[in-house]
């Protein structure tokens, strides 16, 4: 990064200027400090603060035009966890000279916030004399929220898989040691009960590995033309065949409706899990209206809206916002919480919307809109 001066500094560099100071831009790609998201302090070889960008004066709480020519140690005082100084220990400028670069490390600034340090030595030959040294600062918080979020995630599954898991090994303990002792049914009993905590773990683990698909946006969509009433019809019949009274739900179909091009086995999960949450959580009819609708795409004219609602009591104004959420459960308890995280993320990777809301009924109303879309062989 080489310096000069910028030719539209904005408001930050107008009082740049107005301090006497110029702003390093890139000469290639003409990228400004004050763009990067991270915070970026640089040295000269005098070991003098010659940027200092908007992320660095946000994270530290200091204006640039305060520190842009004091020394790097009085402009940005960093301490260890130990309360050492970080400068006088490192020593980035009379130290060994065959050092390139300080990896990431967790530093404090004054007042004990914690923030991310990492730092490049730039030389102008290997073990000369350091040239410049260039510092990114990242702000905590976010990571912290995010390791949060991994270890909420372990426990929450941790705990849903002991259950299960307890319950197959108590069983096939008992029918290894005691085979003999009990009747047909019961043993039948005992496999059908490992049966189904079996098949709950496998939908753990399901839920899991689409999190992780979801939160590293390595989802996959393999488009394929959808009934979508002949969708939702399946998941009505499947719970009348669970023993639900027929008229427990209506399905609205509007016609005509758009083609829809998405992925069948991801569509069936989100209708599942929201016709699901409907007939547990809800009361009275279950309602599904399926009609067109403007499309989410900028570019298309048509979607596809799928709306689910029930009679209940409805989910609370002030839990709106939270319902899409990682372990959200409303108020009562049971299951992990993640299904509607999921639902959100697989109606986004189809680049669809959902929302939540209050059904004419009072009960919850769940409304997705999928594009028309289409495969890209077929553009």
């Amino acid at each position: 990064m080489s310096v000069g001066t910028s030719s539209a500094p904005g408001a930050h560099g107008a009082r740049r200027a107005a301090a006497g100071l110029s702003d390093p831009v890139d000469a290639h790609t003409g990228v400004h400090p004050d763009e990067l998201p991270d915070g970026l302090v640089v040295a000269d070889a005098r070991g003098r603060v010659i940027c200092f960008n908007t992320a660095a004066a946000r994270i530290t709480t200091r204006e640039p035009a305060e520190v842009v020519g004091l020394p790097l140690d009085t402009a940005l005082p960093l301490e260890d966890l130990e309360g050492r100084r970080w400068w006088q220990l490192t020593d980035p400028y009379g130290g060994l000279a065959i050092r390139r670069r300080q990896p990431e490390r967790n530093l404090l600034l004054p007042g004990g916030r914690e923030v991310l340090v990492s730092a490049r030595y730039v030389r102008v030959r290997p073990a000369g004399p350091l040239h410049r040294l260039v510092v990114t600062l990242r702000d905590t918080e976010a990571r912290r929220r995010t390791e949060r979020g991994h270890a909420e995630l372990i426990a929450t599954v941790a705990h849903e898989l002991r259950s299960p898991l307890t319950s197959v090994k108590g069983f096939t303990a008992t029918l290894l040691a005691k085979w003999e002792r009990f009747t047909d049914d019961q043993k039948r009993l005992m496999l059908e009960t490992v049966d189904a905590d079996a098949d709950r773990v496998t939908r753990l683990i399901a839920e899991l590995l689409d999190i992780s698909r979801i939160d590293s946006g390595r989802l996959e969509v393999r488009r394929q033309p959808v009934d979508i009433g002949a969708a939702v019809g399946r998941h009505i019949q499947a719970h009348v065949a669970a023993g639900l009274p027929a008229d427990r739900f209506l399905l609205r179909l509007a016609q005509p409706l758009p083609p829809l091009w998405a992925d069948p086995d991801k569509i069936d999960q989100v209708l599942g899990n929201l016709v699901e949450n409907a007939v547990r959580h809800g009361e009275g009819t279950v309602t599904i209206d399926v009609t067109a609708a403007a499309s989410p795409r900028e570019g298309e004219d048509t979607g596809t809206s799928v709306t689910v609602s029930d009679e209940g009591p409805g989910i609370p104004e002030e839990s709106m916002n939270r319902v899409f959420t990682r372990f959200w459960r409303g108020s009562r308890r049971g299951g992990t919480g993640l299904g509607l995280y999921i639902v959100k993320g697989i109606v986004e990777a189809h680049g669809g919307a959902i929302t939540v809301g209050r059904a004419g009924g009072g009960g919850a109303e769940f409304r997705f809109t999928l594009p028309v879309a289409a495969p890209a062989y077929l553009d």
